[in-house]
C-alpha cells in the first residue's frame, strides 16, 4: 500500500494526541475545583535560601486543552525576600475588561490544576539578580496587556515569549506546545527568537520559521511547531513538546 505524506502526518498526529493523556502529562477528567495545586519541589524555600531566584515554568493547561498547549509563568524572589511573586497572563480577566497580566505572591512551582510543571529556566544568586530588573521592565512593556486570544494569540505564551525576547539572559527555549509564543501582533512579522539567540519570521503567529542557537530550526504551521537543534540534540513536536538529551554544560 502506498504511503503518502498525508497519511504519515495523520498517523503522527493521532499518535501525539494519544501519547499525552497516556503518558500522564495531563489529567483529562480533572476538575479545577479540587485539583492539586501543591509545590512540585523545584523552588528553594525562602525560609531556607536567602539568594535571589528567577524561574520560568510551563504546565499543561486544564483538561482536554492540555493535549495541545501549556500555560507558562515566571517566578521571582529577590535576595532576602520572604516570598515569591508569580507573574502570568490569565485569559478570563479579558472577559471582565481587566488587564490580563497579574502578579501575586504564590507558590512558585505549584501544579497547574493537577498538572505537574516543567522547569525551563532556573537562575539563582548573582545570575538571578542580573535579570530581575530587566524581567520586570519586560513585563511592564508587554504590548497586549489588555487583550487575549487562546489561538493564535496573544495569550500567556505570547507574554512569556515577549519576556524572553527582551531578556536574552534567560535563554528561554519554549516547547512546541507553547501555542502563542510566535504571535508578534498584526503589524510585526520579524522579531528575535524567545531565547534571544536568533530571529524568527512569523505571519500572525500562524505560519513562520525560526532559526536560533538555543531553539535550532523551527517551522510553524497553524501554531503547530516542529523543530530540531542538531547542536544541542533537542527536538520539538506538536502535542509532545520537547525531547532530547541534556548535555553536561546545560545542567
Amino acid at each position: 500500500m502506498k504511503i503518502t505524506v498525508t497519511r504519515i502526518a495523520l498517523v503522527a498526529t493521532l499518535a501525539g494526541i494519544l501519547y499525552v493523556p497516556l503518558s500522564g502529562a495531563v489529567q483529562l477528567n480533572q476538575s479545577w475545583r479540587n485539583a492539586d495545586q501543591s509545590s512540585a519541589g523545584f523552588a528553594p524555600s525562602p525560609a531556607v535560601s536567602q539568594e535571589a531566584v528567577v524561574q520560568v515554568y510551563v504546565a499543561r493547561v486544564v483538561r482536554w486543552r492540555g493535549i495541545f498547549a501549556v500555560h507558562p509563568w515566571v517566578s521571582i524572589k529577590p535576595k532576602g525576600a520572604d516570598a515569591y511573586t508569580v507573574y502570568q497572563v490569565l485569559g478570563w480577566r479579558a472577559r471582565r475588561n481587566q488587564l490580563v497580566v497579574v502578579a501575586n505572591e504564590d507558590v512558585p512551582d505549584r501544579h497547574w490544576f493537577g498538572n505537574k510543571p516543567d522547569l525551563l529556566v532556573d537562575l539563582r544568586g548573582a545570575a538571578a539578580e542580573a535579570v530581575i530588573d530587566p524581567v520586570l521592565k519586560a513585563i511592564e512593556s508587554y504590548p497586549f496587556a489588555d487583550s487575549y486570544s487562546q489561538w493564535p494569540g496573544p495569550n500567556s505564551n505570547t507574554f512569556i515569549a515577549h519576556i524572553g525576547r527582551q531578556v536574552p539572559g534567560l535563554r528561554l527555549n519554549l516547547p512546541a506546545t507553547a501555542i502563542g509564543k510566535d504571535y508578534l501582533g498584526k503589524t510585526s512579522f520579524v522579531a528575535k527568537a524567545p531565547s534571544g539567540t536568533g530571529y524568527q519570521l512569523s505571519l500572525f503567529g500562524l505560519f513562520g520559521v525560526l532559526l536560533a542557537w538555543e531553539e535550532g530550526l523551527e517551522i510553524n504551521v497553524l501554531t503547530f511547531n516542529l523543530g530540531f537543534n542538531p547542536f544541542k540534540l533537542h527536538a520539538k513536536f506538536p502535542f509532545i513538546g520537547s525531547a532530547g538529551i541534556t548535555l553536561p554544560e546545560e545542567k
